[in-house]
């Protein structure tokens, strides 16, 4: 008996074993072929596809036509199942991969008609940028041929790969406008419902002005200095009982967007200018940038840029040409009118259909003169958005590679089709600029709830020309981080399309006026400062409040007596401190925001800027604002603190109830996951780059939360790139067997600072001219 059982483990696990050294073959089969000659028709002559010891891919060829194939080939080899999501995604195609699961939001994508749009769009644009986008294609598709095994993905998936078209770049663009501005599209139904729900004193009141600004010129919007309203009795649609505590849960949409800042040649060692960036997105894996240097003639000059490129596009998006260095950061500008339909306004009701896995689904889109219609409590709304314009995608960042100086560069920057972004720029004669990059709406004045039909112009949309800028300021400095930077004077025109507080941009603006002059590693510890500036009131009123009761909250007071003031991995007072602030703001508003958010529409982008609106009430304590059952402010807020603990503990230590598993670096910790991770049983975290403790918050310059923050971390000075600093969150490989697929990731989890050069070739591709037979 014994020995049966012997040997029947011993054949399970043989099976097992086999099962393993199958799969591994099968992955092992599916690695790109990094070295060796190709022949190919869509290059004009020889060109060189090599990677560096990271996986960095570093392409030399005659014109930026064969880059575009080789950069193609590249992100084909490495990347390709990210290209596919970003497609399928703003298309609104994913159900045909995963089924009835995606259903809605592959029916909210498609309300944008992006892969109608994407076609309109290519073939308005410039016959230049049509061709890089049709040779960055064939060079995808070369890739995909050489396959003999398909991306795990698509093995995990049962999926079959599918050919790269020229407007499938233009839709991976168009996934960047609903991550960079899709929520602009929220936060104007949501302003339009709380005006529409409760009048203009609540509206003003929750959306006034923050004394958090930096603006670039020093301009300040004029702080609210009306009274507090009376709270409303129709927030009792919330829960039949305008003062009945609602568990609102709503906490901050992440600041999709990012820092960058810059100082001119007078504030450096060198005399050149000095440019930091680091956008915030959503951190997983495969990253979302890809690092390459493009080396190629332009106008007979050879042009060199280095930096990161987004699989799915020809070019750079963010780097250098060692003559000038750019960034972004989300401009948060207003781009979207919504407009309220006249009763008797005539639409058109057309059946569309989404593919699944097993047959199809049948659905209905309203679509108006001005746009796409939906319904919100009972009245049609229309939305213009500049990403539905044919002006809103172009390649024209793609020039930034040839300019030559700061003038140049910004004389580019005004052609360029993206989601609007501050686009910040120094060049090595030590010059520093911004000026609004991207598609901006041109209107009389912004909006920030649904406006009539008659206030539209008669005339279809346009592209607006006249931006401002701002060009060597005397100080030297330039910031942005998604808050307000343009004047006053520009606000009614260009609008606020969803700014952040204005907190993180002033904290790095007043970084900036603690030196005189700056290194690359100075630039790095302003990125990676996490000192709590904003908490710090909050911190004060929440220890004032627990020394009157400092028997039953005495523990809790040696943690905040001990918080360090900043966003730290062994801060548990940190933790304390945000989650007070975040059950605080619940209580005080969640009736409210509940009620808009049963009209389908997410309150959440309202809680960005209700900090100056929370205060007032602190301040001021009005009684009707005040819970059913609850006394007094001191009782409310005392009372929301100590659910914001329950709550942590329960989540953290429930049952040992153990206060030091609260620290912040475990509470916040970084895990960058892969999409399939949690899908495939055992072996899914092996996907996963390695979990770190968490360093950073919102609110200040070091931006992270467990799976949002700095996607590459940028420090440049044109002319000086041997000390150029590029640290990502990842490897440059989507392939978990290549050794590029965590390349990278130690040295931004330990805040070192990788080279933004390239090092030594280990791999090389060519390319050759494969003449007509």
């Amino acid at each position: 008996m014994l020995n049966w059982i012997k040997w029947l483990v011993i054949g399970l696990l043989s099976i097992l074993a086999l099962a393993v050294v199958s799969l591994y073959a099968s992955l092992s089969l599916s690695l790109p072929s990094l070295d060796g000659n190709s022949n190919t028709y869509h290059v004009n002559a020889v060109t060189e596809l090599s990677r560096d010891a990271t996986g960095y891919a570093v392409i030399k060829a005659d014109d930026i036509f064969d880059v575009a194939y080789a950069l193609g080939f590249a992100h084909a080899q490495d990347r390709f199942f990210q290209m596919d999501l970003q497609r399928r995604a703003a298309s609104g195609n994913l159900s045909r991969w995963v089924g009835k699961v995606a259903l809605e939001r592959d029916k909210n994508i498609r309300f944008h008609q992006f892969a109608q749009r994407a076609r309109v769009v290519y073939e308005n644009l410039p016959a230049r940028q049509q061709e890089l986008l049709v040779r960055y294609a064939h060079g995808v598709n070369d890739a995909l041929a050489e396959m003999t095994v398909p991306p795990f993905e698509y093995l995990a998936a049962g999926v079959q790969l599918e050919q790269w078209h020229p407007t499938d770049s233009i839709l991976v663009v168009y996934s960047m406008y609903l991550d960079l501005q899709g929520s602009q599209i929220s936060l104007d139904m949501a302003r339009t419902m709380l005006k529409t729900l409760y009048g203009d004193e609540i509206y003003n009141f929750i959306t006034q002005p923050s004394h958090y600004q930096a603006a670039l010129d020093g301009s300040e919007t004029p702080l609210f200095d009306q009274a507090i309203p009376t709270f409303p009795d129709n927030a009792a649609d919330a829960n039949d009982d305008k003062n009945a505590s609602v568990a609102y849960t709503g906490t901050e949409l992440p600041d999709i967007g990012s820092n960058n800042w810059a100082v001119t040649g007078k504030l450096t060692t060198t005399g050149s200018g000095m440019l930091a960036n680091d956008m915030h997105l959503g951190l997983r894996v495969p990253i979302i940038w890809y690092k390459a240097q493009l080396n190629y003639e332009e106008a007979g000059e050879q042009v060199q840029v280095t930096g990161v490129s987004l699989p799915g596009l020809p070019g750079i998006v963010v780097g250098t040409n060692n003559h000038i260095a750019w960034g972004f950061t989300n401009a948060n500008v207003d781009n979207v009118d919504w407009i309220a339909l006249d009763d008797d306004t005539q639409t058109q009701s057309y059946t569309r259909r989404i593919p699944l896995p097993d047959g199809e689904h049948t659905y209905t889109i309203e679509v108006s003169q001005f746009g796409p219609v939906r319904v919100v409590n009972q009245k049609r709304y229309a939305l213009n958005w500049v990403a539905h314009q044919p002006f809103a995608v172009n390649l024209g960042i793609i020039n930034l590679g040839a300019a030559k100086n700061l003038t140049e560069a910004m004389s580019v920057g005004k052609t360029i089709a993206i989601p609007t972004q501050n686009l910040v720029i120094v060049d090595e004669l030590g010059n520093a600029g911004w000026m609004p990059g991207g598609a901006v709406m041109d209107r009389e004045s912004a909006s920030y709830v649904a406006i009539s039909e008659q206030s539209l112009k008669a005339e279809s949309p346009k592209r607006a020309t006249n931006l401002p800028s701002v060009v060597n300021p005397e100080h030297g400095r330039i910031w942005t981080a998604n808050a307000r930077v343009i004047s006053t004077h520009d606000l009614p025109r260009l609008g606020d399309g969803g700014y952040a507080l204005g907190a993180r941009g002033r904290q790095i603006r007043d970084r900036l006026f603690e030196k005189d002059s700056f290194t690359e590693n100075d630039f790095y510890a302003i990125q990676l400062d996490n000192h709590a500036q904003f908490l710090m009131p909050w911190h004060n009123l929440l220890s004032g409040l627990l020394r009157v009761q400092d028997v039953e909250f005495k523990p809790d007071l040696a943690y905040l007596n001990t918080w360090n003031a900043c966003a730290c991995e062994d801060s548990v007072g940190y933790t304390l401190v945000k989650h007070f602030r975040s059950e605080v703001i619940q209580t005080l508003f969640g009736r409210i925001l509940q009620s808009i958010d049963r009209k389908g529409v997410n309150s959440r982008t309202l809680l960005r800027g209700i900090e100056p609106a929370t205060w007032q009430l602190i301040h001021e304590q009005p009684s009707s604002w005040l819970p059913k059952g609850t006394d007094s402010f001191d009782e409310l807020l005392v009372d929301a603190y100590r659910r914001a603990k329950h709550k942590l503990l329960d989540t953290y230590s429930p049952v040992e109830a153990d206060m030091e598993t609260l620290i912040w670096g475990n509470v916040n910790k970084l895990r960058v996951s892969h999409p399939f991770a949690s899908q495939i049983p055992y072996i899914g975290q092996y996907l996963n780059m390695q979990t770190v403790e968490g360093f950073g918050d919102t609110y200040m310059p070091a931006v992270q939360s467990p799976n949002f923050g700095a996607s590459q971390r940028l420090f440049v000075s044109p002319g000086h790139l041997e000390d150029a600093i590029l640290t990502l969150p990842g490897g440059q490989s989507g392939h978990p067997l290549s050794p590029y697929y965590t390349s990278g990731f130690s040295d931004y989890a330990t805040h070192a600072a990788t080279p933004l050069l390239p090092s030594d070739i280990e791999h090389t591709r060519l390319f050759y001219k494969k003449e007509n037979e």
